[in-house]
């Protein structure tokens, strides 16, 4: 039976616009499960990045509980949360952030250049994450060589490759067409099925909700969760 990874109580997030506190969240709760698939869907303005954002550990809570593996992510300090990013967490984004002066493997390797490796064992590692992603043969092009869906696969290779628990990607398939969004998605569901990889993602797009295992509806700060038939 699988443990969960995250647990969260009660959360607040506020955000202060001159002299008016806006709440984002109010007392959201939410248990995720190691190895679940997740889509957060919900109008613009529901919270859904922002609570990726707080899952991360990009953004802090304003009040309540948010623990991943027991350990409680709003009481470290900021030294101690960037090295738990760094240990537990890839993340993916729409715009792919990747550097347009380096190569597929020299933007794969940068969170590694922040860790211990050795130059040996980050070349390795990053070959793995490329073979991952189907892009050995693409390791030594730069992103304006690479196709949208290729410049995505990239992205995600970057996130896999320090193996973390978890993988959270805000809105991964915005900026590609159909056939490339749904290779993009049959590949978080390869390694969410067979690396058994904690995978939580920002869509809008239904097509791209389809093939996580659980949808959470994010509206006004309040979640509904629905189930795949839904």
């Amino acid at each position: 039976m699988s443990q969960a990874i995250y647990n969260v109580g009660d959360v607040a997030k506020y955000f202060r616009k001159g002299k008016q506190t806006i709440a984002i969240f109010d007392a959201l709760s939410l248990t995720i499960q190691e190895g679940e698939f997740i889509a957060l869907m919900g109008p613009s303005g529901s919270g859904k990045t922002t609570l990726l954002n707080l899952l991360g550990g990009l953004d802090r809570v304003s009040a309540g509980m948010l623990e991943f593996k027991g350990q409680r992510l709003d009481r470290m300090k900021e030294g101690a949360l960037s090295r738990w990013r760094r240990q537990h967490v890839g993340f993916v984004f729409q715009s792919y952030n990747l550097m347009p002066t380096l190569t597929a493997a020299q933007n794969v390797e940068l969170p590694l250049l922040l860790t211990g490796l050795g130059a040996r064992q980050r070349r390795k590692n990053v070959a793995t994450a490329l073979e991952l992603v189907g892009l050995t043969d693409r390791a030594r092009h730069r992103p304006r060589e690479l196709s949208g869906g290729q410049q995505q696969r990239v992205a995600i290779a970057r996130a896999l490759v320090a193996d973390p628990d978890v993988i959270l990607a805000d809105e991964p398939t915005g900026d590609l067409d159909r056939e490339n969004a749904t290779e993009i998605m049959k590949l978080f569901a390869t390694l969410n099925e067979s690396m058994g990889k904690t995978i939580i993602l920002v869509t809008h797009d239904p097509e791209a909700a389809f093939f996580a295992r659980r949808v959470l509806q994010m509206n006004k700060g309040e979640l509904v969760i629905q189930d795949k038939a839904a």
